[in-house]
Protein backbone atom coordinates (compact mmCIF):
# COMPACT_ATOMS: atom_id res chain seq x y z
CA UNK A 1 0.00 0.00 0.00
CA UNK A 2 1.16 3.60 -0.69
CA UNK A 3 -0.29 5.38 2.52
CA UNK A 4 0.46 9.25 3.35
CA UNK A 5 0.27 10.31 7.30
CA UNK A 6 -0.77 13.87 7.87
CA UNK A 7 1.12 15.37 11.14
CA UNK A 8 1.88 18.90 13.00
CA UNK A 9 5.80 18.84 12.97
CA UNK A 10 7.59 16.10 13.23
CA UNK A 11 7.22 12.78 13.66
CA UNK A 12 9.79 12.09 16.42
CA UNK A 13 7.54 14.82 18.49
CA UNK A 14 7.84 13.61 22.35
CA UNK A 15 4.50 12.41 23.26
CA UNK A 16 1.89 9.54 23.78
CA UNK A 17 0.13 10.33 20.47
CA UNK A 18 3.39 10.79 18.58
CA UNK A 19 4.84 7.98 19.70
CA UNK A 20 1.92 5.58 18.70
CA UNK A 21 2.03 7.45 14.83
CA UNK A 22 5.75 6.53 15.10
CA UNK A 23 5.42 3.06 15.93
CA UNK A 24 2.74 2.51 13.31
CA UNK A 25 4.63 3.76 10.59
CA UNK A 26 8.14 2.09 11.86
CA UNK A 27 5.22 -1.06 11.07
CA UNK A 28 4.10 -0.33 8.10
CA UNK A 29 7.26 0.24 6.64
CA UNK A 30 8.72 -2.73 7.58
CA UNK A 31 6.06 -4.59 6.56
CA UNK A 32 6.88 -3.31 2.96
CA UNK A 33 4.40 -0.70 2.67
CA UNK A 34 5.07 2.95 1.99
CA UNK A 35 4.18 5.79 4.02
CA UNK A 36 4.97 9.14 3.23
CA UNK A 37 4.89 12.00 5.66
CA UNK A 38 2.55 15.26 5.20
CA UNK A 39 4.37 17.39 7.81
CA UNK A 40 2.07 20.96 8.26
CA UNK A 41 4.12 23.37 10.38
CA UNK A 42 3.12 24.03 14.56
CA UNK A 43 1.74 27.32 14.78
CA UNK A 44 -1.44 28.36 17.30
CA UNK A 45 -4.90 27.49 16.33
CA UNK A 46 -6.06 29.82 14.96
CA UNK A 47 -3.79 29.76 12.02
CA UNK A 48 -4.11 26.40 11.48
CA UNK A 49 -7.75 27.10 10.51
CA UNK A 50 -6.16 29.44 7.77
CA UNK A 51 -4.82 26.35 6.40
CA UNK A 52 -8.13 24.83 5.25
CA UNK A 53 -8.15 27.75 2.07
CA UNK A 54 -4.00 26.91 1.27
CA UNK A 55 -4.55 26.27 -2.49
CA UNK A 56 -1.33 24.94 -2.79
CA UNK A 57 -1.81 22.18 0.00
CA UNK A 58 -5.21 20.92 -1.45
CA UNK A 59 -3.43 21.05 -4.71
CA UNK A 60 -0.61 18.98 -3.33
CA UNK A 61 -2.53 16.18 -1.19
CA UNK A 62 -4.83 15.61 -4.56
CA UNK A 63 -1.99 14.72 -6.42
CA UNK A 64 -0.60 12.48 -4.65
CA UNK A 65 -1.26 8.29 -6.04
CA UNK A 66 -2.22 7.27 -2.11
CA UNK A 67 -3.44 4.08 -1.55
CA UNK A 68 -5.30 5.64 1.56
CA UNK A 69 -4.54 8.87 3.45
CA UNK A 70 -3.74 8.88 7.16
CA UNK A 71 -4.57 11.89 9.26
CA UNK A 72 -3.66 12.56 13.07
CA UNK A 73 -6.76 13.72 14.60
CA UNK A 74 -4.52 16.16 16.24
CA UNK A 75 -4.43 18.05 12.43
CA UNK A 76 -7.95 18.58 12.75
CA UNK A 77 -8.16 22.29 12.30
CA UNK A 78 -6.21 22.49 9.49
CA UNK A 79 -8.60 19.70 7.73
CA UNK A 80 -12.07 20.26 8.58
CA UNK A 81 -12.86 21.94 5.68
CA UNK A 82 -10.38 21.14 3.14
CA UNK A 83 -10.90 17.48 3.18
CA UNK A 84 -14.70 17.93 1.70
CA UNK A 85 -12.84 19.81 -1.16
CA UNK A 86 -9.89 17.09 -1.16
CA UNK A 87 -12.60 14.16 -1.61
CA UNK A 88 -14.41 15.69 -4.42
CA UNK A 89 -10.88 15.43 -6.02
CA UNK A 90 -9.68 12.02 -4.97
CA UNK A 91 -10.94 8.44 -4.62
CA UNK A 92 -8.56 7.30 -2.08
CA UNK A 93 -10.10 6.89 1.30
CA UNK A 94 -9.53 9.11 4.81
CA UNK A 95 -8.74 7.99 8.06
CA UNK A 96 -8.40 9.52 11.50
CA UNK A 97 -6.22 8.31 14.03
CA UNK A 98 -8.07 9.72 17.34
CA UNK A 99 -5.65 9.63 20.26
CA UNK A 100 -8.17 12.00 22.45
CA UNK A 101 -10.47 15.08 21.15
CA UNK A 102 -9.35 18.70 21.82
CA UNK A 103 -12.97 19.30 23.32
CA UNK A 104 -12.59 16.86 26.37
CA UNK A 105 -10.11 18.43 27.35
CA UNK A 106 -10.90 21.03 29.99
CA UNK A 107 -11.53 24.76 28.23
CA UNK A 108 -13.54 27.36 29.42
CA UNK A 109 -17.50 26.83 27.78
CA UNK A 110 -17.43 28.92 25.00
CA UNK A 111 -13.98 28.01 23.91
CA UNK A 112 -15.01 24.40 24.71
CA UNK A 113 -18.24 24.95 22.20
CA UNK A 114 -16.09 26.32 19.45
CA UNK A 115 -13.54 23.45 19.76
CA UNK A 116 -16.19 20.76 19.80
CA UNK A 117 -17.85 22.37 16.75
CA UNK A 118 -14.77 22.31 15.03
CA UNK A 119 -13.87 18.49 15.33
CA UNK A 120 -17.23 17.36 14.94
CA UNK A 121 -17.08 18.93 11.68
CA UNK A 122 -13.87 17.21 10.97
CA UNK A 123 -15.16 14.22 12.43
CA UNK A 124 -17.96 13.78 10.04
CA UNK A 125 -15.23 14.70 6.56
CA UNK A 126 -13.23 11.16 7.20
CA UNK A 127 -14.01 7.81 5.97
CA UNK A 128 -13.16 5.62 9.06
CA UNK A 129 -11.63 5.71 12.90
CA UNK A 130 -8.29 4.10 14.41
CA UNK A 131 -8.80 5.21 18.12
CA UNK A 132 -6.54 4.64 21.10
CA UNK A 133 -8.94 3.45 23.59
CA UNK A 134 -12.34 2.81 24.35
CA UNK A 135 -13.03 5.93 26.00
CA UNK A 136 -11.66 7.93 22.84
CA UNK A 137 -14.15 5.83 20.69
CA UNK A 138 -17.19 6.78 22.73
CA UNK A 139 -16.33 10.67 23.42
CA UNK A 140 -16.31 10.66 19.31
CA UNK A 141 -19.05 8.38 19.30
CA UNK A 142 -21.01 11.40 21.78
CA UNK A 143 -20.16 13.58 19.34
CA UNK A 144 -21.19 12.18 15.68
CA UNK A 145 -22.99 9.41 16.36
CA UNK A 146 -21.83 5.21 16.16
CA UNK A 147 -19.87 5.25 12.71
CA UNK A 148 -17.64 2.47 10.79
CA UNK A 149 -15.99 1.47 9.86
CA UNK A 150 -13.67 1.96 12.99
CA UNK A 151 -10.90 0.04 15.26
CA UNK A 152 -9.69 0.27 18.96
CA UNK A 153 -6.08 -0.63 18.57
CA UNK A 154 -4.28 0.03 22.31
CA UNK A 155 -1.02 1.77 22.29
CA UNK A 156 2.04 -0.58 24.23
CA UNK A 157 3.98 -0.52 26.84
CA UNK A 158 6.78 -2.54 25.16
CA UNK A 159 9.07 0.38 24.07
CA UNK A 160 11.45 -0.77 26.65
CA UNK A 161 13.41 -4.23 28.08
CA UNK A 162 12.32 -3.56 31.40
CA UNK A 163 14.47 -5.88 33.89
CA UNK A 164 12.42 -7.94 36.19
CA UNK A 165 14.19 -9.61 39.38
CA UNK A 166 13.32 -9.82 42.77
CA UNK A 167 14.93 -7.31 44.05
CA UNK A 168 12.22 -5.17 42.17
CA UNK A 169 9.73 -6.23 44.63
CA UNK A 170 12.22 -6.97 47.43
CA UNK A 171 12.64 -3.10 47.36
CA UNK A 172 9.71 -2.06 48.84
CA UNK A 173 10.08 -3.78 51.99
CA UNK A 174 12.48 -1.67 53.79
CA UNK A 175 11.05 1.47 55.37
CA UNK A 176 12.92 4.18 53.26
CA UNK A 177 11.24 7.12 51.44
CA UNK A 178 8.76 6.63 49.22
CA UNK A 179 10.01 7.45 45.67
CA UNK A 180 7.92 8.92 43.15
CA UNK A 181 8.26 9.84 39.54
CA UNK A 182 6.35 12.06 37.32
CA UNK A 183 6.47 11.70 33.51
CA UNK A 184 5.21 13.99 31.17
CA UNK A 185 5.61 17.31 29.16
CA UNK A 186 5.03 19.93 32.09
CA UNK A 187 1.41 21.33 30.90
CA UNK A 188 -1.42 22.06 32.72
CA UNK A 189 -3.08 19.28 31.32
CA UNK A 190 -0.95 16.57 33.38
CA UNK A 191 -1.56 17.60 36.23
CA UNK A 192 2.16 18.03 38.10
CA UNK A 193 1.20 21.12 40.71
CA UNK A 194 -1.79 18.06 41.56
CA UNK A 195 0.84 15.98 42.60
CA UNK A 196 3.36 18.97 44.25
CA UNK A 197 0.60 20.30 46.07
CA UNK A 198 0.06 16.93 47.33
CA UNK A 199 3.19 16.27 48.65
CA UNK A 200 4.10 19.44 49.90
CA UNK A 201 1.59 17.88 52.61
CA UNK A 202 3.65 14.71 53.36
CA UNK A 203 6.61 14.27 56.14
CA UNK A 204 9.78 15.63 54.20
CA UNK A 205 11.29 12.25 55.70
CA UNK A 206 8.25 10.31 53.80
CA UNK A 207 8.80 10.82 50.11
CA UNK A 208 11.14 12.47 47.51
CA UNK A 209 9.84 13.01 43.84
CA UNK A 210 11.40 12.71 40.11
CA UNK A 211 9.90 15.27 37.92
CA UNK A 212 10.76 13.68 33.73
CA UNK A 213 9.23 16.11 31.44
CA UNK A 214 9.97 18.43 28.22
CA UNK A 215 10.10 22.18 30.06
CA UNK A 216 9.64 23.82 26.86
CA UNK A 217 6.60 23.09 25.87
CA UNK A 218 4.67 24.86 28.40
CA UNK A 219 7.92 27.28 29.68
CA UNK A 220 5.50 29.88 32.21
CA UNK A 221 3.86 26.25 33.49
CA UNK A 222 7.55 24.75 33.92
CA UNK A 223 8.91 28.27 35.88
CA UNK A 224 5.54 28.25 38.13
CA UNK A 225 6.54 24.38 39.39
CA UNK A 226 10.07 25.11 39.69
CA UNK A 227 9.36 28.74 41.55
CA UNK A 228 6.35 26.21 44.01
CA UNK A 229 9.05 23.93 44.90
CA UNK A 230 11.62 26.50 45.52
CA UNK A 231 9.10 28.62 47.86
CA UNK A 232 7.67 25.59 49.25
CA UNK A 233 11.96 24.75 49.92
CA UNK A 234 11.71 21.26 49.14
CA UNK A 235 14.66 21.48 46.77
CA UNK A 236 16.04 18.67 48.51
CA UNK A 237 12.91 16.30 47.54
CA UNK A 238 11.98 17.25 44.05
CA UNK A 239 14.63 16.78 41.30
CA UNK A 240 13.72 18.11 37.92
CA UNK A 241 15.27 16.48 34.83
CA UNK A 242 13.99 17.58 31.85
CA UNK A 243 13.67 15.33 28.36
CA UNK A 244 15.06 11.98 29.06
CA UNK A 245 15.99 9.73 25.81
CA UNK A 246 14.82 6.11 26.38
CA UNK A 247 17.96 4.50 28.65
CA UNK A 248 17.82 7.70 30.65
CA UNK A 249 13.65 7.45 31.72
CA UNK A 250 14.39 3.52 31.58
CA UNK A 251 17.29 4.28 34.52
CA UNK A 252 14.92 6.59 36.13
CA UNK A 253 11.76 3.80 36.32
CA UNK A 254 14.13 1.50 37.50
CA UNK A 255 14.65 4.56 40.88
CA UNK A 256 11.05 4.69 41.93
CA UNK A 257 8.37 2.37 43.24
CA UNK A 258 5.33 4.51 41.94
CA UNK A 259 4.65 6.78 38.88
CA UNK A 260 1.83 9.48 39.72
CA UNK A 261 0.06 11.69 36.12
CA UNK A 262 -2.73 13.14 37.65
CA UNK A 263 -3.94 14.26 34.38
CA UNK A 264 -7.10 16.42 33.89
CA UNK A 265 -7.49 14.14 30.52
CA UNK A 266 -6.06 11.24 28.99
CA UNK A 267 -6.89 9.29 25.64
CA UNK A 268 -5.22 6.38 26.88
CA UNK A 269 -1.92 7.52 28.49
CA UNK A 270 1.09 4.99 27.20
CA UNK A 271 3.20 5.60 30.21
CA UNK A 272 1.26 3.83 32.83
CA UNK A 273 1.90 0.94 31.23
CA UNK A 274 4.91 1.14 30.62
CA UNK A 275 5.80 2.01 34.04
CA UNK A 276 3.70 -0.88 34.99
CA UNK A 277 6.41 -2.99 33.13
CA UNK A 278 9.26 -1.88 35.79
CA UNK A 279 6.82 -3.14 38.17
CA UNK A 280 5.58 0.64 39.37
CA UNK A 281 2.30 1.44 40.86
CA UNK A 282 0.40 3.93 39.09
CA UNK A 283 -1.49 6.32 39.95
CA UNK A 284 -4.00 8.33 37.28
CA UNK A 285 -7.01 10.30 37.52
CA UNK A 286 -11.01 9.57 36.42
CA UNK A 287 -10.50 11.59 33.52
CA UNK A 288 -10.01 9.52 30.26
CA UNK A 289 -8.98 6.48 29.62
CA UNK A 290 -6.80 5.97 32.75
CA UNK A 291 -9.28 3.57 34.31
CA UNK A 292 -8.65 1.17 31.33
CA UNK A 293 -5.39 0.68 32.50
CA UNK A 294 -5.11 1.22 36.11
CA UNK A 295 -7.51 -1.14 38.12
CA UNK A 296 -8.16 1.02 41.11
CA UNK A 297 -6.84 -0.39 44.68
CA UNK A 298 -4.92 -3.39 42.86
CA UNK A 299 -2.63 -2.23 40.20
CA UNK A 300 -2.84 1.54 41.57
CA UNK A 301 -4.91 4.24 42.21
CA UNK A 302 -7.62 6.27 40.54
CA UNK A 303 -8.65 10.12 41.76
CA UNK A 304 -10.68 12.62 40.50
CA UNK A 305 -8.57 15.69 38.52
CA UNK A 306 -7.51 17.87 40.96
CA UNK A 307 -8.04 15.67 44.60
CA UNK A 308 -4.94 16.86 46.20
CA UNK A 309 -6.37 15.74 49.14
CA UNK A 310 -7.00 12.02 48.18
CA UNK A 311 -3.48 11.69 46.19
CA UNK A 312 -2.22 12.60 49.88
CA UNK A 313 -3.80 10.08 51.36
CA UNK A 314 -2.93 7.69 48.87
CA UNK A 315 1.04 8.27 48.84
CA UNK A 316 1.01 8.06 52.42
CA UNK A 317 -0.64 4.72 52.71
CA UNK A 318 2.04 3.83 50.06
CA UNK A 319 4.58 4.97 52.15
CA UNK A 320 3.46 3.20 55.13
CA UNK A 321 2.14 -0.19 53.49
CA UNK A 322 5.06 -1.94 52.01
CA UNK A 323 3.34 -4.92 51.81
CA UNK A 324 0.16 -3.50 49.88
CA UNK A 325 3.02 -1.65 47.64
CA UNK A 326 4.71 -4.72 46.40
CA UNK A 327 1.55 -6.27 45.63
CA UNK A 328 0.52 -3.94 43.67
CA UNK A 329 4.19 -4.23 41.70
CA UNK A 330 3.52 -7.58 41.09
CA UNK A 331 0.18 -6.64 39.94
CA UNK A 332 1.22 -4.33 37.40
CA UNK A 333 3.57 -6.36 36.31
CA UNK A 334 1.13 -8.81 35.44
CA UNK A 335 -1.20 -6.22 34.27
CA UNK A 336 1.78 -4.96 31.89
CA UNK A 337 2.71 -8.71 30.62
CA UNK A 338 -1.02 -9.34 29.84
CA UNK A 339 -1.18 -6.18 26.93
CA UNK A 340 -1.27 -6.17 23.79
CA UNK A 341 2.67 -5.58 21.88
CA UNK A 342 2.68 -2.74 19.76
CA UNK A 343 3.34 -5.07 17.08
CA UNK A 344 0.16 -6.85 17.78
CA UNK A 345 -1.87 -3.44 17.67
CA UNK A 346 0.60 -2.29 14.64
CA UNK A 347 -0.82 -5.67 12.94
CA UNK A 348 -4.40 -4.88 13.87
CA UNK A 349 -4.13 -1.29 11.96
CA UNK A 350 -2.34 -2.76 8.88
CA UNK A 351 -5.75 -5.74 8.38
CA UNK A 352 -7.90 -2.51 9.15
CA UNK A 353 -6.01 -0.31 6.81
CA UNK A 354 -5.84 -3.18 3.93
CA UNK A 355 -9.36 -4.08 4.24
CA UNK A 356 -10.62 -0.81 3.49
CA UNK A 357 -8.01 -0.10 0.10
CA UNK A 358 -8.87 -3.90 -1.14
Amino acid sequence: MHLGLVIYGSLDTVSGGYLYDRQLVNFLRTAGHEVEIISIPWRNYPRHLSDNFSRDFLEALAAKPFDLLLQDELNHPSLFWLNTQLKKRVSYPIVAIVHHLRSSEFHPGGVKWAYRMIEKRYLNTVDGFIYNSKTTRDAVESVIGQRTPHLVAFPAGNRFDPVRCALQSLRHSNLKKLNIVFVGNLIPRKGLHTLLQAAAHLPFQAWQVDVVGDLNVDPFYALDMMKFVEDKHLEEHIHFWGRLDDEALAHRLTMNDVLVVPSQYEGFGIVYLEAMGFGLAAIGTTGGAAGEIIENGRTGFLIRPGDIVALARHLTELHKNRPLLSQMSAAAMERFANHPTWEDSCAQIERFLRKLVY
